[in-house]
């Protein structure tokens, strides 16, 4: 399956090199660039994208709205979104992960690490880069948030311990060796949980632990 992907930032030679890059890849195709995020959000439901490669800083629309706008559309509940950030300085990472973002990447990343990033995302398996990922979530996360609309009291203990799990950066497989129990097992737990939170992605499975307390900043 070809990954139809859509890249949104404001810099046109960034969006051209990530073009470059994303199309030298045999499973993967650009579909459309967005110079604003109100014209991702456009493009995402134009071309039919699986998954937007997401500035945070752009003109018009920030891609922490555009990332809202395209989450709470049940017409693009397929597309996924993977956030841009300089990571050391910008601080609105968590906000995007709210907002419905499966993962992030710097900019700075290497060739390769974007497109297994890109195939990561666009799969729904695991949220990117879990030594980072928890680093940054636990500063962030630190600090008092909006309650969610739904917590893991609705889960099981077998489900609270998966979800413990999933917020510590561990795929199907890593989770079913834990547990005792096979990764399709693991699988199904982690699509029920998803089911009862109502979230969009293990990245927000990260955010729900987070926020909720299950997990404690520097637990991970």
């Amino acid at each position: 399956m070809t990954i139809r992907v859509l890249l949104a930032d404001d810099q046109r030679l960034v969006r051209e090199a990530f073009a470059m890059l994303v199309d030298s890849a045999a499973d993967m195709e650009v579909v459309g660039q967005a110079g604003t995020g109100r014209e991702a959000v456009g493009l995402a439901r134009a071309r039919r994208a699986d998954l937007v490669v997401m500035d945070i800083r752009m003109p018009d629309l920030d891609g922490i709205e555009a990332t809202r706008l395209i989450a709470a559309d049940d017409d693009l509940a397929g597309v996924k979104v993977l956030v841009l950030t300089t990571y050391d300085t910008d601080e609105n990472i968590v906000d995007a992960l709210r907002a419905g973002a499966s993962g992030f990447l710097v900019k700075d990343t290497r060739p390769a690490d974007l497109l297994d990033a890109v195939r990561t995302v666009a799969a729904g398996d695991a949220l990117l880069s879990p030594g980072p990922t928890a680093r940054l979530i636990q500063r962030f996360l630190s600090t008092p948030a909006p309650a969610v609309a739904h917590g893991p009291e609705c889960l099981s203990d077998r489900e609270r311990e998966v979800l413990t799990l999933v917020a510590r950066g561990l795929n199907n497989g890593e989770i079913g060796e834990a547990l005792g129990l096979s990764p399709l097992t693991a699988k199904t737990h982690v699509s029920r949980i998803m089911g009862k939170l109502d979230a969009r992605d293990r990245a927000q499975l990260v955010i729900v632990a987070y926020e909720s307390g299950l997990v404690a900043p520097g637990a991970v």
